[in-house]
This record gives C-alpha cells, sequence and structure tokens, in this order.
C-alpha cells in the first residue's frame, strides 16, 4: 500500500510546510522519468495479480469469529526465513494497513496469457500463508470486509481501549488494528488533522421489519475533547456510521497491474479501461455487510473513499460537523484552497488522451487542477507534455502529501521518485497510470516501463474465482492492445462517475442498467443491462472481446462456449471461469454479496433487524473457509458455483 520508505514520519504540523517542496520536485522527479523513458517502446505485455488476505481466529466452542490482529509476525517470517520457498514458488508477501492483513502477489510477472498458472500461483500463496498459520489456529480467508469490524471484541486483542487510541479518535476501532509500520499510524493521523475531523462513512442501512431508524451504536464519549463530540451530528439516519481510515483500508480487494508495449499504448489502455471499472466493480460484488450491520449497497468503495477522505469542509463545500473545527483559519489548511468534488479515493476523474478516438468533449466534468504544475508540465527544457497528460497529473498535484520523511526531504531528483509517488501513491482511483523510474531507459529491460493498473474489484473466497476475473480482465486487455485501432471504448466521463454510484447499489448486476457503448466503433452510449453489457453482440464483452481475442490466439474454439468441447485443459478450465463471470453477471449465479446476504437474512439467530449478531457473524465465516476450500458437505458449494462448476472443480 503506498510508499513504505524507511525513516521517521513527520506529523501533519511539521510535514505541511513541505508540501510545496514535494509537490514542486515531485514534478522535476517525473519530468526526468520522462525524459530518461522517451523512445522506450516494444515491452512485452507482463502482468500480475495483488490478492490481499485477512486473519481470523475462528473459536468453534465459543461459536466466534474474530480478527487475528496478534499474529502479524508471520509476515516478517514470510519475507526472512521463507525467503527461499517464496522465491521457488514465484510468491511474494507484503504489509497492507492491517495487522491482521497480507497483500500476495507473483514474485515475477506474468508473461502472457497463463490461464492455469495464475490460479496454480495464488493457491501457492495461500497454501504458503496456511502452513505458518494453521499451528496458531488462524484461518486466512480472502473476505472483501469482515462484518463485524467496529463490533464490541473483533479483535484477538485485549485491553485494547485501556488506553486512548490517538491516530484515529475512532468510537471503533483501537490504534492496534493498524500496521506497525510508521507510515500506517501517522497516515491515519495526518489524514484526520488535515481534514480538521475525523474522517466519516455514512453507509445506507438495509431496511428489514425492525431495523431501527438510525445507527444505534453511536455515542459520545470524553477522550477527546472535539472528536468525541461528532458521532451523533456526523452520523445519518437510516445509514450505518463509521469513522476510521480502517473500516475502508481494512477491506480487501482483487488488483491488477499491465505492462504496455509504448506509453502511447500505455495511455490508450488506461483510457480504454476506464468505463470497465465500474462495470467490474458490480460484477464482483462481495460486501453485504459493515459493522455489524447489513448494508443497502454490495460493494466497499464509497467506504474506502470515505476513510480516506481528508478534505476541508471548505474543500468539501460543506460546512465543519462542529464549530471548533475550522483549523484556524476557518477554510482550508491549504495556501490556495480549492474547491475539490471528490476524495482521493475515487472513480478516474480523466482521461489521458493522445490516440486518435480521443476527443476532449469526453472529460466533460469539472476537475480541478493545479495551475502552476500544468504550466510547467507544458513548458519546460527537460520533457514537454502534451496539454491532457499534463492536465492529468496537474489535477493529481492538487492533493497534499499525506506523510513526509524527515530523512527523505531532499532528493535527487534525476535518481529518486518517492517525492512523485508521494502524490501519486496517494492517489487511490478504479485506474493508476505507473510511469517508470529514472532506470527505465529504452535499453533497459530488466527496468518496468509504463503500466496501467485495474484497481475497482472486490476479492472473493476462493482461488478459482479471483483466477477466474484476473484471466478474463487480462483477455479484455489483450483484445484492447491487440486491436488498439478499431476499439473505441470512450464514454462521456460524467457516464462513468453516474455508473460507479449505480455499481454501488444492492443488487446491481440484477435491477440496474449502465451507460455503455452502443458499439465500440462507434461514439455513442445507452442504458443496458448487464446481460447486454456481457452478451450483447455489438458491443457485449464476451462476444466482443472474448470471442475475438479466442479466435485470434488460435484456440480451436470460435466462441467462448466452444471451450467446453476441448480435450485441452487449459482451453476447459478457461471455459468454466467465463461460464462463471457470465452466471453471475446475468443473474444465473448470486455474487458473492448476495449469497452472504441471503444466508444472513435465512439465519435462525437473524430477527429481522439488520444485525450480524456474532454467532450469525461466526456461522458466515465458517461458512467462507468451507467455500474457501471448496468443502461442500452441506451443499453449500453448488448453491454458490451451480452443479457444473462444482462437478469440474471436483
Amino acid at each position: 500500500m503506498g510508499l513504505l520508505s524507511l525513516g521517521t514520519p513527520l506529523e501533519w504540523s511539521e510535514s505541511r510546510q513541505y508540501n510545496d517542496h514535494v509537490r514542486k520536485n515531485g514534478i522535476e522527479q517525473l519530468l526526468y522519468i520522462f525524459q530518461a523513458a522517451n523512445g522506450r517502446k516494444n515491452d512485452p505485455l507482463l502482468w500480475g495479480d495483488e490478492i490481499e488476505y485477512i486473519m481470523c481466529k475462528i473459536d468453534d466452542a465459543g461459536r466466534n469469529a474474530v480478527l487475528a490482529v496478534d499474529d502479524d509476525d508471520v509476515l516478517g517470517a514470510l519475507n526472512t526465513e521463507d525467503e527461499g520457498i517464496c522465491q521457488a514458488h514465484n510468491t511474494s508477501f507484503h504489509p497492507e494497513y492491517g495487522r491482521y492483513m497480507i497483500e500476495a502477489t507473483p514474485a515475477r510477472p506474468y508473461t502472457g496469457f497463463m490461464n492455469n498458472y495464475v490460479e496454480e500461483n495464488m493457491s501457492e500463496r495461500r497454501a504458503i500463508v496456511d502452513s505458518k498459520l494453521e499451528p496458531r489456529g488462524v484461518e486466512l480467508l480472502s473476505l472483501a470486509a469482515f462484518p463485524r469490524m467496529g463490533c464490541p471484541d473483533f479483535t484477538d486483542l485485549s485491553n485494547v481501549w485501556d488506553h486512548h487510541n490517538s491516530a484515529s479518535r475512532s468510537l471503533y476501532l483501537p490504534d492496534e488494528i493498524i500496521n506497525r509500520h510508521a507510515r500506517f499510524p501517522t497516515l491515519t493521523a495526518n489524514i484526520r488533522t488535515r481534514r480538521g475531523e475525523k474522517v466519516c462513512m455514512n453507509v445506507p442501512m438495509y431496511k428489514d421489519k425492525r431495523t431501527p431508524d438510525h445507527d444505534d451504536t453511536v455515542f459520545v464519549r470524553d477522550w477527546f475533547t472535539i472528536e468525541d463530540k461528532e458521532g451523533p451530528l456526523a452520523s445519518k439516519p437510516g445509514h450505518i456510521y463509521m469513522d476510521s481510515m480502517g473500516f475502508g483500508m481494512g477491506c480487501s480487494c482483487l488488483q491488477l497491474t499491465f505492462q504496455a508495449p509504448t506509453i502511447d499504448k500505455a495511455r490508450y489502455l488506461y483510457d480504454s479501461l476506464v468505463n470497465f471499472a465500474p462495470i467490474f466493480l458490480a460484477a464482483t460484488a462481495a460486501s453485504p455487510a459493515f459493522k455489524g450491520w447489513l448494508a443497502d449497497q454490495d460493494v466497499r468503495w464509497n467506504v474506502i473513499s470515505g476513510a480516506v477522505d481528508d478534505r476541508t469542509p471548505y474543500e468539501r463545500s460543506t460546512e465543519p460537523v462542529l464549530p471548533e473545527h475550522n483549523n484556524g483559519n476557518g477554510k482550508s489548511l491549504n495556501e490556495n484552497p480549492l474547491r475539490i468534488p471528490k476524495s482521493r479515493y475515487s472513480a478516474v476523474d480523466l482521461y489521458l488522451g493522445g490516440n486518435s478516438f480521443f476527443d476532449r468533449k469526453f472529460n466533460d466534468t469539472d476537475v480541478p487542477v493545479n495551475q502552476e504544475v500544468l504550466e510547467r508540465l507544458q513548458t519546460n527544457d527537460i520533457f514537454p507534455m502534451d496539454f491532457d497528460l499534463a492536465r492529468h497529473f496537474s489535477h493529481l498535484f492538487i492533493r497534499d502529501p499525506l506523510v513526509v520523511f524527515q530523512e527523505r526531504v531532499d532528493q535527487d531528483n534525476k535518481h529518486s521518485t518517492d517525492h512523485f509517488e508521494n502524490i501519486q501513491s496517494t492517489n487511490w482511483q478504479t485506474l493508476r497510470f505507473k510511469p517508470p523510474t529514472q532506470e527505465a531507459t529504452p535499453d533497459n529491460k530488466k527496468c518496468p516501463g509504463w503500466r496501467v493498473e485495474f484497481r475497482p474489484m472486490e476479492i472473493h473466497l476462493t482461488d478459482f474465482e479471483n483466477a477466474a476475473y484476473a484471466n478474463f480482465i487480462y483477455l479484455i486487455v489483450e483484445c484492447l492492445l491487440t486491436f488498439s485501432d478499431d476499439i473505441n471504448a470512450y464514454v462521456p466521463m460524467s457516464e462513468v462517475w453516474k455508473n460507479m454510484e449505480t455499481a454501488h447499489r444492492r443488487d446491481a448486476v440484477l435491477n440496474e442498467d449502465f451507460y455503455w457503448k452502443v458499439g465500440f466503433d462507434t461514439e455513442g452510449t445507452r442504458k443496458s443491462s448487464f446481460k447486454e453489457i456481457f452478451h450483447d453482440p455489438k458491443s457485449g464483452i464476451f462476444s466482443k472481446f472474448i470471442d475475438r481475442i479466442l479466435v485470434y490466439k488460435g484456440f480451436v474454439a470460435s466462441s467462448w462456449v466452444e471451450l467446453k468441447k476441448s480435450d485441452d485443459p487449459a482451453h476447459l478450465r478457461l471455459y468454466y471461469y467465463l461460464k462463471l463471470i457470465s452466471d453471475r453477471a446475468t443473474g444465473a449465479l448470486p455474487t458473492t454479496a448476495r449469497f452472504l446476504r441471503e444466508f444472513i437474512l435465512k439465519h435462525p439467530d437473524y430477527k429481522e433487524d439488520s444485525r450480524l449478531t456474532p454467532v450469525i457473524n461466526y456461522d458466515m465465516l465458517k461458512l467462507a473457509s468451507r467455500l474457501t476450500h471448496l468443502d461442500d458437505a452441506d451443499g453449500e458449494l453448488k448453491k454458490f458455483f451451480g452443479e457444473e462448476i462444482v462437478q469440474f472443480l471436483k
């Protein structure tokens, strides 16, 4: 997660004096990157995935399940004493925001379409971590959101409330859940301090017969003079109230990164995937509950967005929750305050352009920019950028750096990228355009080139599911890059933003229409159902992309459904990957969010009040564990995957 520099992170009161210094030098570093990589081409389509796991302890005797926060030393062991095993299996493990979290990636990127190997690598990662956790009685799950995070006793730690949680000042989350690396608690505190009040997420509550009209877990405390008064004022009727970065950054996801052959192809790929992002957020929905409540939405995205929203009330065009929150000047901690319409964790804001299909009319939203940065990027003697690319970076650089390390204030801009990454890596959008480093000269192919990160998807319980979505997105990417001369994926950015709102709605794959292309050889859009988006002969993802790439790659099938007839095990597995995605997109199979929601609603301990009791949570995590290990002892796997896929997986 972001830039993990070694050193002493500065609190906001100290670091803000370096805001302009970081921005100015970050832009100089960016220019030297472009200068060094100028002319780089013919890079292979390398790619990889990131999976975020959570560690849980499941107490069968007490019928309780909690987050395993006190076993974070496992990550250190994986990167020291088990380093040889990890390298032998092409696996790599990294820290994440929560002490109970482990991020896992392949140690070396995939080379092209690898089908079965992606799932094998994911399974090896899980097996390696499981071997460390099983003796401790800890369960590793790829669960998008822990349903009772923030409820009483939701961790395996005791006495966490016998001192004050000064970083987040949350009513619900102790600071002990935060990764021990100094960056993470500092990031938490600096977001809160810059914002001028605690972060605030209000997620609509699922309405049942006995659901209260407000979140009755909100209370007033007397630890922190100002922040402890916020809850009753910041929470909204009919919503689940959350007040800490951990509620968002403590969620898990599946992310993919692709190296494009050139910078122009990377820009095209980024733009082409922009409207795929909200579609795949909805398609992978897996988050029906937060803080012990059923939510009236199915995904985690807006929770994370609120969790890192460091905008001041002035920047958000709102009033402070309390009059005492004025940051000393009544407006903003910025010297030149802007009105900023969105959190730094949001949908993509601007297309990059740089291809024949792009027209600036597609950037039809009000997006503020840093005018000084915009001018510098276009007018310099290092590497003058075109307007559209400069506008993208100048928009990112309206933000302040959130964590500045004392030892890294002064850097060599020709050889370091830390200042640039300080801003770049804390703009968490649905896609990230990733420049290389200054070492990425045209002749140095050992250094990664121009990459695009696809970030919206929710994590799934099984390696089969995660591999299915990873391989599917790869096929879309390969098709886009292969046929970039005739695939026009542009839609107005305003429609992308609307699609992100729609993607949050409960059962969006069943009940909602999204803006989608009429055809990929035209500029028109229309409101389309998921069935149309995935199966329309002209613009559907399956028919337009998958069938085309199968023919191009020389598969025996001319259609994805014909893969089932193949004698090649890799082709057959691809068929079932695509069948899973297709069936979920059309409602033939439930999304993970719907499956878990139905389990909660039918649980004998459920009182029709939208609450997840500890017993419901325990039984649901036991279910998640059985599904993870493809255990169909109770017939749940068939309800989850359908008879045909289960028979294949056996």
